[in-house]
This record gives C-alpha cells, structure tokens and sequence, in this order.
C-alpha cells in the first residue's frame, strides 16, 4: 500500500538504480512500519528538470500511503534525503518530498480496496 515514486534528472547505471529501488524499498517499509510485500517503489527515468533555475541533481518523490502518520513525515524526509544524498549524489537542499495519506476505499489492490 505505500508507493513511493522518485523523480530525478541524474543518470545512472541500471544496476545503480535496481540498488536504488530495494534500499529505497526497505526504507519505507521500515519507517513506515509495514510489510515490504505490500511497498511498490518507481524509479522513473531521467528527467529534464529545474530547481532554483539550475539543472544540478535534483530530485521529486511523492510518497503515498494509508494510515500515513503525519506527526511523522519530518524524520520521513530525513531518511529519503539521507538515502537519496547517499545513493545518487543529491544534496537534500535539491529535494522536494510530497507525502499523501490514503483513504483505505480508495486505495485499490486484488480486485478490491484496502
């Protein structure tokens, strides 16, 4: 149920971004307090992007979830920033983070809601 997608104008080798997937994967599985059976992550392919009117990495995430706890998202962002800084090389300054707590009916899966 929580989905997590990344944004980003850096390139990087296909193995580089499958590592990126699975640490970001375990990531929000662990934050969030949930099974990373039910965690989906997207990595979506570089990106012609701006921030400040420059072109240097910089990075989107949008992070959706039911139940997302809201007096949470400060040590949320922390972890995301940290990783992707860690990761791919993107100063937490050039990072946009937009979090989204889902409505279990509204939030489809097998056939049926959650």
């Amino acid at each position: 149920m929580p989905y997590l997608t990344i944004r980003t104008n850096q390139t990087f080798t296909e193995q580089m971004g499958r590592q990126l997937l699975h640490k970001a994967s375990a990531l929000v599985a662990k934050e969030l307090g949930k099974s990373e059976n039910y965690v989906m992550v997207s990595l979506e392919p570089p990106a012609l992007m701006l921030f400040g009117g420059k072109d240097t990495p910089v990075a989107y995430l949008e992070l959706k979830s039911i139940g997302l706890p809201k007096h949470r998202t400060a040590e949320l962002s922390d972890a995301l920033c940290t990783l992707l800084e860690t990761e791919i090389d993107i100063a937490r300054e050039r990072i946009y983070i937009e979090f989204s707590d889902a409505e279990r009916q509204l939030w489809g899966w097998n056939g049926s809601t959650f």
